[in-house]
Formats: structure tokens, C-alpha cells, sequence
């Protein structure tokens, strides 16, 4: 059995778009009385291993985490994966083809905000992720570059504004399908769970996903309120589906959580973990 006590299998560190190194965020977690976690960078497992070491170190158990950004008719949609193998050669190829996109699709919007009289430094975030090829560059980075340069107030402003879909400064991501993500994650023998259906809108992904594999649904999440966790326990449960949470926690005050304010009950961790195991 799992002791009782706050399970966060949603957070982020330096290694893709959080503002914790793995070394502050195992701080943060113990502070807050964590006993479980998953780091989830954004198609990284840079910080697996250091957070393992760290938090055991603290008494808190960590186990492999991801968050995998697929796009669906031209939309992103993320998949969580969950008790995979973080050395697996496919998903590291795959991990790895995926953060050469993010640099390519990076400098093209600085390309395009240059062209509307709106140039950022991004040689840091470069200079990063050439000096750790694991490194994950996303758009939040991009947001705060705009932030420090004075051209909008937070990183909220920024996606309203510049950086998300339909606004002038964005420019479209490539990547794979959602069901090929859910089948590199069962391959380096994981669970894949639909992350925040609510935050993006993703609830009709959610019956032809359970048909491809899908194994889960985060239903515990900052942007799902009392309403919307019912909602989909509902749909885990009409399909057969286990479920996640955490707080998706970066570190930016724009998104206002910490570690363990969202957090999953021990009875679904445990259902997790039994499939992990190959039993339900």
C-alpha cells in the first residue's frame, strides 16, 4: 500500500519550460508534503534520473513521467506517459526528433516577431539547448523573452496576444498523431493518459483515442473544476479507462499553482501502478 499523502504526477522543471531546476522542484515537492511525484517535461526525459535520485533522498518516491505534445488536425493534443522505460531506444529517437522541431518552429516565431518590430533575444535559449541536446524549447520560454523585453506585461499577455493559434506571431507545429504517441509510450512500456481534455477541449479525442490504446484520462487538474473532475470520472469510467492528476506545475506565477495543489488519490495511483504491473 501507498502512504497517504499528496501524489503529483504533473510537474515541470528546467529541462522543457518550468522555472525549477530538478533539485528545486524535489525541494518544493517535500515542502509541500509530497509523497509521490512525476516529472512530465514536455518531450524530455532529461530529469528523470536526478529527480529519482533527489527524491529519494527526501523520502519521496518518483517514478518516470513525460508529457508528449501530438498534433490532431492541426491542433496540439499532450499525452502523459507514465512507468515507462525512459532509456528506450525508440522513444529516445522519437523524444529527440521532437525537440528538433520545437528548435526549428522556436526560431521561426522569432523570426516573425522580429518582422513585426517585436525582436527578442532567444541566443539563451539556444545556447541551452545546444549545450544539452535533451534540452526542450516550447513557447513559454519564448513568452518570457517577450515579458523581458517589456512588450507585454506576463506570459498570459503573450499567448493572448503574439504566440497562440490565430494570433500573429504563431506559427503551426509539426509532429505525430496522437495514436502513434500512445504506441511509442506502450512500446517503451508505459501508460498513456489523455492530459487535461478540459484545459484544450479534447473530450471528443477521447472515445477514438480509448480505441487506439489510450489507457487513461488526467482527470485532476488546475483547470478542471468540481464540475469537470465529475465530468470525467464519468468518461474514465464509461471507457474502461484508469485516471491521472497533478497540478502541472512550472513555476510561472502566471499559472499561480504549486506543487501537490492538485494532487491524484491513492486509490487511482494505485490502479496505475497495478497496470504497470500488468494487472488492473
Amino acid at each position: 500500500m501507498i502512504p497517504q499523502g499528496g501524489i503529483d504526477l504533473h510537474l515541470h522543471t528546467t529541462a522543457s519550460d518550468g522555472r525549477c531546476s530538478p533539485s528545486e522542484l524535489v525541494d518544493r515537492a517535500a515542502q509541500a508534503g509530497l509523497t509521490t511525484l512525476a516529472v512530465t517535461d514536455h518531450d524530455t526525459t532529461a530529469a528523470i534520473h536526478e529527480v529519482e535520485h533527489l527524491a529519494a533522498g527526501r523520502g519521496i518516491e518518483a517514478i518516470a513521467g513525460i508529457e508528449i505534445t501530438a498534433l490532431d488536425q492541426g491542433r496540439d493534443l499532450h499525452v502523459l506517459g507514465y512507468f515507462f522505460d525512459p532509456a528506450h531506444e525508440t522513444l529516445d529517437r522519437f523524444l529527440g526528433e521532437q525537440r528538433a522541431a520545437r528548435l526549428a518552429r522556436a526560431q521561426a516565431i522569432g523570426d516573425r516577431l522580429a518582422s513585426l518590430g517585436m525582436p527578442v533575444d532567444l541566443t539563451p535559449i539556444f545556447t541551452r539547448a545546444a549545450a544539452d541536446s535533451r534540452r526542450s524549447i516550447g513557447r513559454p520560454l519564448i513568452a518570457r523573452a517577450l515579458v523581458e523585453a517589456g512588450y507585454v506585461a506576463d506570459t498570459q499577455e503573450a499567448f493572448d496576444r503574439w504566440l497562440g493559434a490565430g494570433c500573429p506571431a504563431f506559427v503551426p507545429r509539426s509532429g505525430a498523431p496522437p495514436e502513434a504517441v500512445v504506441a511509442i509510450i506502450h512500446e517503451a512500456g508505459g501508460i498513456a493518459s489523455l492530459a487535461h481534455p478540459g484545459k484544450l477541449r479534447r473530450e471528443p479525442h477521447i472515445a477514438p483515442l480509448a480505441d487506439a490504446g489510450l489507457d487513461a484520462v488526467e482527470v485532476f487538474h488546475p483547470d478542471h473544476d468540481a464540475a469537470l473532475v465529475d465530468r470525467y470520472l464519468g468518461v474514465a469510467r464509461a471507457f474502461g479507462l484508469l485516471v491521472t492528476g497533478g497540478s502541472d506545475f512550472h513555476g510561472d506565477p502566471a499559472h499561480g499553482v504549486e506543487p501537490g495543489s492538485v494532487t491524484l488519490p491513492v486509490a487511482e495511483f494505485e490502479r496505475l501502478r497495478r497496470a504497470s504491473n500488468g494487472t488492473r
